[in-house]
This record gives structure tokens, sequence and C-alpha cells, in this order.
């Protein structure tokens, strides 16, 4: 009898455990009902069989200055079900096709030297992004660029692929390769690999720094720190990005969020467990790009 009812606790604890597994929401364990972080639904409907995936903007229209109409999707998937909570409502915003290649098909008005000036018309911020964004005009031809911290309207710009062995001394927004600048210069807006545009501190007040050069390779301490390897040939822009009070921002209400398209968040109670802590961890070693890339996977399909 005693054997039984021990077998019966034993038996309820480890219900209970289960239950309380599926339930937490605590990252030391399996989250199989907390769809908070990630998605858990990421298939078509089962009911309806809805999947309408987003077509990136430069897939629907030509390059063009002019705003875009914009979407929201109150932060549901392709499937209609919620993949981001908290979002919905908001005012309207318009998407601008920002430029992020300084020598991009859409200003190829290069001089004899190999040169591309061109004139800033005109700064705006933008509800898409936290930097501001610059009207750039050469000729006939006009674009939208990420504005640095000390552009001004009516100012020229130069941008150029020339590789330099002795360092240059470049003003600020002028864009060159990463090998043609000195050690020490504060760079934003850089390509990770030659030609695929600025992917490195393009948010609003972000900058890095040259530290040293190795052979064809520029090392460069990103916003996080951590240090990036780079071909020498990457293009870069000089100084930071506009807009570097936009951490100081602060809401005076609450509906001010509500505007951003931000909702408040759900009364769901969060046990808060150690990854809420300050964790102090090594520096992880450099982030090298400066190789070629991989050839793609090749990927069988088979049909019944």
């Amino acid at each position: 009898m005693l054997r039984n009812l021990t077998f019966r606790l034993a038996r309820v604890s480890l219900t209970e455990l289960n239950l309380a597994k599926n339930l937490t929401t605590t990252s030391i364990v399996s989250r199989n009902l907390d769809s908070r972080r990630v998605p858990i639904f990421k298939e078509p409907s089962k009911n309806t069989g809805k999947w309408e995936p987003w077509v990136p903007y430069k897939d629907r229209y030509e390059y063009t200055v002019d705003p875009l109409p914009m979407n929201r999707t109150g932060g549901r998937g392709p499937n209609g079900r919620i993949w981001n909570h908290k979002r919905g409502g908001g005012l309207k915003k318009e998407y601008r096709m920002i430029s992020r290649q300084r020598d991009a098909p859409e200003a190829d008005n290069m001089n004899e030297s190999g040169e591309l000036i061109e004139r800033i018309t005109e700064i705006i911020p933008d509800k898409c992004r936290t930097a501001h964004i610059a009207l750039v005009t050469s000729g006939e031809k006009k674009r939208w660029i990420i504005a640095n911290e000390s552009m001004k309207v009516g100012d020229l710009i130069k941008t150029t692929r020339k590789l330099t062995e002795t360092p240059i001394r470049a003003q600020e927004g002028d864009a060159h390769p990463v090998g043609s600048l000195p050690v020490g210069t504060i760079i934003s807006c850089i390509e990770r690999r030659p030609g695929k545009g600025a992917q490195v501190a393009v948010s609003a007040g972000t900058s890095a720094q040259i530290v040293r050069k190795i052979d064809e390779s520029v090392i460069i301490k990103m916003p996080s720190k951590r240090e990036m390897e780079i071909s020498r040939e990457c293009l870069a822009v000089v100084g930071r990005v506009s807009n570097v009070d936009h951490n100081k921002k602060k809401f005076k209400k609450f509906g001010e969020k509500r505007w951003l398209g931000i909702r408040p968040r759900s009364g769901r109670w969060h046990r808060k467990d150690g990854r809420f802590g300050r964790k102090i961890k090594p520096m992880k070693p450099a982030v090298v790009y400066n190789q070629p890339l991989e050839p793609p996977k090749e990927v069988f399909t088979f049909s019944t």
C-alpha cells in the first residue's frame, strides 16, 4: 500500500512538472507554448491556406525619389497570424528608397578622374529609420542617401573608388576606400564586401574607427566594440551618422508610442530569470569578411 501511494505521488509530481515545463516562459527550459520570441506558426494557415509573403520595394518599383505608399502589417506574418507582438495602429508612413551604395547606378556621372561629385539639396528626417536622409543631385539624377552629421544643404560631397598607397586627408561626408584613409579615422556607412553597399554603422549617431591595417585587410572597431576585418577596397563615409541625439528623446505621453505603432504589452505575468541580469563576457574574435564567398549549396527538391 505504501509503495502504491509513493508511485501516485511521483506520477502526480511528474505530470505537474511537464505541464509547468510547457507553460513556462523562462530561457532555461523549453518554450513550446510561448511565441513571444520566435513565431511558432511559420507555415500556411491550416484553415484558409493563406500565405502572402512580403515583396521588397526594389522588386515592386523602379528606383525613385518620390515617397511610396507603405502598408502596416500589425505584427502579422504571411499567414495572418501574429508574429511580432505589440504592433499595430500608428500614423501613416511613407517609404523612400535609400541608395546604400555611394557609387550606385542611380548616380553614374563619374568624371574623368573616377570621382563622383554630388550636391546636397535637402535633408529631412525619415520615419522608417533613425538617421536623417539627404537628397543629392548630380547632373539630372537624384537619389536619397543616409545623411552625415556634418552635412548641410548646398555642400558638395565626393565619392571615389580609387585606392591610394599613402593615406589621404578626406573631408567629412566624402566616401573613400578604407585602405586610403589613415588609422584612427572615424567612419560610417561601411561596406562588408566591395560593391555590396553600406551595412555597418548606418543607424543614427553610430560610427566606427579604423584600428590598424594588415597587408590587404583593414581592421575596424564596430559600434559594438567588436573588431571586423574587411578588404581595403571597401567603401566608407568619413564622419558619424546624423541625428546623434536620437537615443536621448523622451516620450511626453503614452500616445506618442501609439503614433509610432507600438502597442502596450499584455497583462501576462513573466517570470524574471537570469537572462535579464548583466553578464560579463569576453570579447568575441574579429569577424572576417576578407575572404571569397562560398558557393551556395545545391538544393534538391523531390516531387511526388
